[in-house]
């Protein structure tokens, strides 16, 4: 994990106390501290980082506020997959191109980062509109992984590309290692996807495809539903808090109704 900041990062956190988080208690200020000190990494901007843990809910209830952490988000999946790409490639070198694919979907997928995401102390640091908060927007695992990737971007912005590779290795080394020792133990390891498209081909010569047929639920906490066909004939629908969680689990159905599992 990332060690402790020093004098110079403790006077900017307290600046972040005092100015970005005015709706903040005082009383709650020194375990933010503690929390914002020991687990995220070390910004020098403190406006990127109180971006990157806006919600959209939040700057809704804010009427000087335009930005949220969406962007950062964004730019912080592409840094995550690249990064643990690179990870896995130089730590395995035995493993062929299916095998390291599979591992770094287990690694960055919504489970995995909203734990990482709690592992940090997200859940209490996220800026969250009222709505959100009553709807245990601090425990969704969308919102814990969504802002776990914007953290990511803010810091690569903040710090460059070398200092984010540092951090993510202290992160995602342990559980590589534990996902690893697990594979040959547990079925999930194998991605679902891929072994229904094995099985189209096999049988049809012919790839499945994938559609999000129903969105459900508040902005802030989406439900995706898909499903998936073969020669435009149903095999299988999903249900997920993200379209490639939803398509993953229509697969998943997919190859229960073709008695894979």
């Amino acid at each position: 994990m990332p060690k402790l900041a020093g004098k110079n990062r403790k006077k900017r956190i307290v600046r972040l106390i005092y100015s970005g988080w005015g709706q903040i208690k005082i009383r709650n200020a020194l375990d933010l501290i503690i929390s914002v000190m020991s687990c995220l990494p070390p910004f020098q901007n403190a406006l990127l980082l109180t971006q990157a843990l806006t919600h959209r809910s939040y700057v809704n209830e804010q009427s000087q506020l335009t930005e949220n952490n969406e962007r950062l988000e964004f730019l912080g999946d592409a840094i995550l997959a690249f990064l643990v790409g690179e990870l896995l490639y130089q730590k395995y070198p035995a493993m062929n191109e299916a095998e390291l694919t599979r591992l770094r979907s287990n690694l960055v997928k919504e489970e995995q980062l909203a734990q990482l995401g709690i592992e940090i102390g997200l859940g209490e640091l996220m800026r969250l509109g009222k709505g959100a908060i009553k709807d245990r927007g601090r425990s969704n695992p969308t919102l814990l992984a969504d802002t776990f990737e914007a953290i990511i971007g803010a810091y690569y912005l903040d710090s460059g590309l070398n200092a984010v590779k540092n951090y993510l290795h202290g992160l995602f080394i342990p559980v590589a290692s534990h996902l690893v020792s697990q594979q040959s133990e547990s079925p999930s390891f194998i991605d679902a996807k891929n072994l229904f498209q094995q099985w189209a081909l096999a049988n049809f010569a012919s790839n499945p495809e994938y559609a999000i047929i129903d969105v459900t639920g508040p902005p802030h906490a989406r439900e995706f539903t898909a499903e998936v066909r073969v020669n435009n004939l149903l095999y299988g629908t999903g249900k997920g808090k993200r379209k490639q969680d939803a398509t993953k689990a229509a697969a998943e159905d997919a190859l229960k109704r073709c008695q894979w599992q």
